[in-house]
C-alpha cells in the first residue's frame, strides 16, 4: 500500500491533452471521428437523416467541445492548476473527471441527434458514460504513457512566470528541458526563471526564481554538458569554469576587467567572472540592447 501511495505521489509532466484544452479537445474529436468511422463500435449508427460519417462528426464535435470546457474548468481549480505539484494521482483524477464530462455531453447530445425516445433513465445514462470512457480513454492513455518514464526519475517543472498588470505583454517563452547524463533526473523551466547554474563536483545546482521566490534544484551532471544543453539560449553565458549565468538578470558589476563579479536580481550570490571571460562578457553586455541596464 505504501509503494502504491508513493507511485501516485510521483511527479510527472501534465498530459498533453490536459495541458492544452483547445488542442486537447480537437485531438480527441478527430480521434473519435476516425475511430468510429473505421470500426463502427458500440452499435453506432446514422441519425437525423444524415450519413453515418456526418452523424459521427456531429457527435465528435460535441465531444471535443465538451472536453475543452471540462479541461478549462479543471485548470481553474487550485488543486489542478499548480504544475509544479502535478503527479500521477492528479493526472488520473483529471482524466476520470474529463471522461465523465464527456459521457454526460454525449448523453445530452443524444436527445438532439437521436430519434425521440425515453432516455431519462440510469441505464441509458450509464451506457453513454461507459461508451465515452471506452473510446475517449485511448488518446489519454497514449499521451500519459509518453510521460511514464518520468515516474522513475526526479522531475521538477516550474510554473509559467506570472506577469504584473503593468508589464507589457511578451512573447510566450519556450520551456527549457534539462536532463542528467544518467537519464534519471530532469528539470523544466522557462528562460526568465533561470538565474545561474553552479558546478559542484559531479552535480550542478540550478538557482531559479519562481514567481519571485528563489528555488534551488540539483541534478547529477557536468557544467559542460549543461552548457551544451543551453546553447540555444543566447542570454545564458558561462562566466567561469563553474558558473553559467542569465545575463538578463545582471544588475551590477563589481571589481575590474582583470576579474570581477556579477550581482543578479533575486539572488544574493555574486557570480565570479574569470579573466579569460571578462572581455568577451563586456562585449556581449555592451552590444546586446536586449540586456537590462546594469551598474558598472
Amino acid at each position: 500500500m505504501k509503494k502504491i501511495k508513493q507511485l501516485f505521489a510521483k511527479k510527472l509532466p501534465r498530459n498533453f491533452l490536459l495541458r492544452n484544452p483547445v488542442l486537447g479537445g480537437v485531438t480527441l474529436a478527430l480521434f473519435m471521428l476516425g475511430f468510429t468511422v473505421a470500426y463502427r463500435p458500440l452499435g453506432s449508427h446514422a441519425s437525423l437523416g444524415i450519413s453515418y460519417i456526418e452523424t459521427m462528426a456531429l457527435y465528435s464535435f460535441i465531444a471535443g467541445f465538451s472536453v475543452i470546457i471540462v479541461i478549462y474548468l479543471l485548470n481553474q481549480l487550485p488543486y489542478f492548476s499548480v504544475k509544479s505539484t502535478w503527479n500521477l494521482k492528479k493526472e488520473l483524477l483529471a482524466i476520470l473527471i474529463t471522461l465523465f464530462g464527456l459521457g454526460v455531453a454525449i448523453f445530452l447530445a443524444a436527445f438532439i441527434v437521436e430519434p425521440p425516445a425515453d432516455r431519462w433513465n440510469f441505464p441509458t445514462f450509464f451506457d453513454s458514460v461507459f461508451n465515452a470512457f471506452l473510446v475517449g480513454i485511448l488518446p489519454f492513455i497514449f499521451f500519459t504513457s509518453v510521460n511514464i518514464p518520468y515516474l522513475s526519475a526526479h522531475f521538477v517543472e516550474l510554473e509559467q512566470p506570472e506577469k504584473n498588470d503593468n508589464q507589457q505583454a511578451e512573447p510566450t517563452e519556450k520551456r527549457i528541458n534539462i536532463s542528467s547524463q544518467l537519464k534519471k533526473e530532469s528539470l523544466s523551466f522557462f528562460p526568465s526563471q533561470f538565474l545561474f547554474a553552479e558546478s559542484d563536483g559531479n552535480y550542478v545546482h540550478f538557482h531559479l526564481s519562481e514567481n519571485g521566490k528563489a528555488r534551488k534544484v540539483t541534478i547529477r551532471n557536468s557544467i559542460s554538458n549543461i552548457e551544451e544543453q543551453l546553447l540555444e539560449n543566447r542570454e545564458f553565458f558561462r562566466t567561469h569554469r563553474a558558473f553559467i549565468v542569465n545575463l538578463k538578470k545582471v544588475q551590477q558589476k563589481l571589481g575590474n576587467s582583470s576579474g570581477y563579479r556579477l550581482k543578479l536580481s533575486d539572488s544574493e550570490t555574486e557570480i565570479p567572472v574569470s579573466r579569460q571571460k571578462s572581455k568577451e562578457l563586456d562585449s556581449v553586455l555592451n552590444s546586446n540592447v536586449d540586456k537590462p541596464q546594469y551598474k558598472q
